[in-house]
């Protein structure tokens, strides 16, 4: 875990980017939060009442000296963002339902991201994925040619860095989805200096089984394949075929993988989760995101039974999503 890491925090405080948290009143938050701010990485926008944050801060015996704090009740700029989610939303919401979503956490974090007055957006420790990403899609929206959002995992053991997508957002995608998604995560991997080497995972493996389901991995290979020539797809594979190169030898020695993927594409939503809990729990990687990817500016969520370092980590690689999309 530490290259990944040290590599990124000294990129993330070269440019000392702010990532808002519209949960500032969460415990594990501040204390994420004020690690952040006292190890000068970046800077922490907190959502929620000053007095609260500040006297929980207090109580766990950390600094908040250097954390700006926002209340959406007492925003003195207010009524100018009600006035811009309602023109973003064009025609969808009145400035009297604009008003009323902007005083929840979320929509107010996001609204934040949307007008430049923070990088990106680190939420989820107290609510539910929908809560997170709803806002995202209606406000920042994904960028140019892409349908959906889909969200990636990196699995990181040791020197070891494997990426399962998608593992957060789409149930059921088609042969186009799946494509998108392959493109979009391959692209999440360079952004973390990870050569992406991609298998699009099934039950079968070049066609030892027929089904529709393997017959849509296999055609989300070739759209990738012909959309983008420059990545290394191949698909479809059992995960053993993509993975371990003696299995590889046998099922595929056609393949340019070799048994050498690093970046797995599931086939649902079900498979991805599935896949990486169990790599997490009884393979002993540490499960890095989910990674939201395909949106305009970063916002990542976390899971509610997240820790102070889950917060801190998935900071640094929103941070780090801010700096490239810059650069990019």
């Amino acid at each position: 875990m530490g290259d990944l890491f040290e590599v990124m925090t000294e990129q993330v405080k070269r440019e000392y980017p702010s990532i808002v948290f519209p949960e500032g009143e969460d415990e594990r938050i501040i204390q994420a939060a004020a690690r952040l701010s006292t190890e000068e990485i970046l800077k922490p926008i907190m959502i929620g009442s000053p007095e609260n944050i500040r006297k929980q801060a207090e109580m766990l015996g950390v600094s908040l000296d250097h954390v700006v704090i926002h209340d959406p009740q007492s925003y003195d700029a207010f009524p100018e963002m009600v006035r811009a989610f309602a023109q973003r939303r064009n025609g969808k919401e009145t400035e009297a339902s604009a008003e009323e979503k902007l005083h929840t956490p979320n929509y107010f974090g996001t609204m934040l991201v949307y007008l430049g007055l923070a990088d990106g957006l680190v939420s989820g420790a107290a609510h539910s994925t929908g809560d997170t990403v709803r806002p995202a899609l209606q406000i920042i929206k994904t960028k140019p040619g892409i349908q959906k959002t889909s969200g990636v995992f990196i699995m990181v053991k040791e020197e070891e860095k494997l990426v399962f997508a998608d593992c957060a957002i789409n149930i059921s995608p088609s042969a186009g989805d799946l494509a998108e998604i392959a493109i979009a995560t391959a692209d999440t991997a360079q952004a973390f200096d990870i050569d992406p080497k991609i298998a699009m995972l099934s039950f079968s493996t070049k066609g030892s089984a027929q089904s529709p389901e393997t017959e849509k991995a296999a055609d989300a290979t070739a759209t990738v394949q012909q959309e983008r020539p420059d990545l290394l797809i191949d698909g479809e594979f059992q995960f053993d075929a993509a993975y371990v190169p003696e299995v590889a030898a046998k099922k595929a020695p056609d393949s340019p993988l070799k048994g050498e993927a690093n970046v797995f594409i599931f086939p649902s939503l079900e498979s991805g989760n599935i896949g990486y809990k169990l790599v997490q729990r009884l393979g002993g990687y540490d499960a890095v995101g989910p990674i939201l990817q395909g949106l305009n500016k970063p916002v990542n969520d976390l899971s509610r039974g997240c820790s102070t370092e889950d917060v801190y980590k998935l900071a640094l690689i929103t941070a780090k999503q801010a700096i490239t999309n810059k650069t990019n």
